[in-house]
């Protein structure tokens, strides 16, 4: 199996050659839509995930899998036919990498920033409003928050931002302060 960093590095190559493709047929939000649906087929199915994943399933069968899910779904020819080479090249692994290599350049071609924001409770609407709303002055530009829950940061809250990472979780701080105790 290939280690995480090779895979991030091809999903970002074929990531950029087809927001390039999908931008010059003017087709990125599109695009962008099937692959938001198709990331969240892939959370959802333990079945498709497995199918993407092993190498037990040659090049031809996940290719078909993936054709049968754009057709089921209506992805826009650009998209179905991106899937087809994906997995025709052997490299439907790297699917989910991708994907957020899309929504990335997508993202930045509108100005906006994604930012991943851990929490051990579920955001309010207020709360993440607020968020929205420091995270727009900090950066200068638009987030797209995704978040998720944690219940192991015990509080507070962790935001990461391309490589940044602003930790204010209970127990990134209890760690500090045992590593403290430690030392003296």
């Amino acid at each position: 199996m290939a280690d995480d960093s090779q895979t991030s590095n091809v999903g970002a190559r074929y990531a950029q050659a087809l927001f390039d493709l999908a931008k010059d047929q003017n087709e990125v939000a599109k695009v962008e839509a099937d692959l938001k649906s198709l990331k969240a087929a892939i959370a959802d199915s333990r079945d498709l995930r497995v199918l993407l994943e092993s190498p037990t399933f040659g090049s031809e069968a996940k290719g078909k899998g993936l054709a049968a899910i754009a057709d089921k779904a209506r992805f826009a020819a650009t998209t179905k036919k991106f899937l087809g080479l994906l997995a025709a090249n052997g490299r439907a692994s790297a699917l989910s990498a991708v994907i957020a290599g899309f929504e990335r350049l997508a993202a930045d071609a509108r100005g906006e920033v994604q930012a991943q924001v851990t929490t051990a409770l579920p955001l309010s609407a207020a709360q993440a409003k607020g968020v929205a709303q420091a995270l727009r002055q900090a950066l200068g530009k638009d987030p797209q928050i995704e978040t998720r829950v944690d219940p192991a940061i015990l509080g507070g809250i962790k935001v990461r931002v391309g490589s940044r990472l602003f930790d204010a979780s209970l127990r990134s701080k209890l760690d500090s302060l045992k590593f403290a105790l430690k030392r003296a």
